[in-house]
């Protein structure tokens, strides 16, 4: 959503809610006294999460997951006081609030309004734990404690008391960082995680990177909005995911180098760190060959196999270069995920 969209008493009720982590933390405390002995006990189900880098249609899979009518998601909605969903929607009946869709902020024609489902639950992660993974200049692989993880169970549990027959879905990069945790909270969950060519995903990073940074993006509540929600993949607020110690070397601002070595770094660590049942997914793919791929996935994801998935538009190629030797080791990981995926 264009965070210019925003009138001056929403920001203010943004700030308010997403901004003091012990009020965060109150509402979260709030709602979940409120009508906990009615929720059933959900940790077993088969959610869905999508993790990974950026700019890999994650966004468009999940919609497409959540037009099946199968799964509660997040949604702007549930705005500004995620972490109280329930408290929040009997507030947020009284105003009925309505938007005509609008083109998000990315410029990339996906269209969003308050019924959109959106990469909001990382709000939850940066108010219970925030310091385990959220640096000052990167953001580190993190294992949540027990109970962390029996909040986050009780959390997911609260979103879905309204709607006692449908399954979580999320959608949320910053899971790339906990894989391993979100199968211990969930067991019986699937993990999805999308990928593209890299040198076409590394190209759309720097895009977007330098559309975040230029004057019409970069004003204050869009990167205070940004860092409320922990979405740091690129923009004046970008963090890199780091795994190893070191920080992507060059300039996040100039060319493909340094969102290559980063698309390295996320899908190494993914393919080594993935949970047994975790499921990859090539965009090009699902776009090329949507009438195998998409069925498959249904099949495997416990839906119902009539639903369709509109056609996708096929992954840009990119046009510009990169250092050899990266594009070299970036071509042989894109073989092994695609050697393991859908």
């Amino acid at each position: 959503m264009s965070h210019a969209s925003y009138s001056f008493g929403a920001r203010l009720l943004h700030q308010l809610a997403l901004s003091n982590v012990a009020l965060a933390e109150l509402s979260f405390d709030v709602d979940q006294a409120w009508g906990a002995a009615e929720r059933r006990d959900i940790s077993r189900e088969r959610h869905v999460f999508v993790a990974g880098l950026a700019r890999a249609g994650t966004t468009i899979l999940m919609r497409r997951l959540f037009a099946s009518g199968t799964f509660r998601s997040l949604t702007y909605r549930d705005m500004p006081f995620v972490l109280a969903p329930n408290i929040w929607r009997r507030f947020e009946a009284f105003g009925s609030r309505h938007m005509e869709a609008v083109e998000r902020a990315h410029g990339d024609g996906l269209m969003v309004d308050f019924d959109s489902p959106e990469a909001l639950e990382e709000v939850f992660w940066r108010v219970i734990c925030g310091g385990d993974y959220l640096l000052r200049d990167r953001l580190v692989p993190m294992t949540a404690a027990p109970e962390t993880l029996d909040k986050f169970r009780r959390y997911v549990a609260a979103l879905l008391q309204a709607h006692p027959d449908k399954r979580y879905l999320s959608k949320n990069n910053n899971n790339i960082l906990r894989l391993s945790s979100l199968a211990a909270a969930f067991p019986g969950a699937v993990i999805l995680v999308p990928f593209r060519e890299p040198l076409a995903q590394a190209a759309s990073l720097a895009e977007q990177h330098r559309r975040f940074c230029s004057a019409g993006h970069d004003s204050r509540f869009t990167r205070k909005y940004m860092q409320w929600l922990a979405h740091h993949e690129f923009g004046p607020g970008h963090r890199p995911f780091v795994f190893d110690g070191e920080k992507p070397a060059g300039d996040p601002a100039q060319g493909l180098d340094y969102w290559l070595r980063l698309w390295i770094s996320v899908y190494d660590f993914a393919l080594g760190s993935a949970p047994a049942g975790t499921l990859f997914v090539s965009y090009e793919r699902l776009c090329s060959a949507t009438d195998q791929v998409w069925p498959d996935l249904c099949i495997r994801l416990g839906l119902p196999c009539e639903t369709s998935l509109e056609a996708l538009r096929p992954a840009k190629t990119a046009q510009a270069e990169a250092d050899i030797d990266l594009t070299e080791q970036a071509t042989s990981l894109h073989r092994r995920l695609l050697a393991s995926a859908l």
